[in-house]
């Protein structure tokens, strides 16, 4: 998440469409206190809601946990694997390259 004061909002304001396009959450602070977020528009927001939108992009930053989008969302951790995997998101954190690197170590 970024963070942008106003009094720089003001000056440059293409700073918050930079990190909108980028698809960055910014913070916005009125003298170093938070005053709201921005957030980039996008289909899903509408498909999904804004609620699960955000959580679900969270999930997949590694802000929050299965567990923690399953209890915001109030379903049951099953449910919320099958919401990720819906919105193609890796539920199952796999590093074959890892495994194979593993692999070559045993065998040597």
């Amino acid at each position: 998440m970024k963070a942008l004061g106003i009094r720089d909002l003001q000056k440059n304001p293409s700073e918050l469409t930079k990190f909108l396009e980028n698809n960055e959450y910014t913070l916005i602070t009125k003298r170093n206190a938070p005053l709201g977020i921005a957030i980039s528009f996008n289909d899903s927001i509408i498909t999904k809601g804004l609620k699960t939108s955000l959580l679900v992009n969270a999930y997949e930053e590694g802000l929050i946990s299965l567990g923690e989008v399953a209890k915001a969302l109030d379903i049951s951790k099953k449910e919320a694997m099958k919401l990720l995997s819906i919105n193609g998101k890796n539920v199952i954190d796999y590093d074959f390259k890892e495994d194979l690197e593993n692999l070559k170590d045993i065998v040597q």
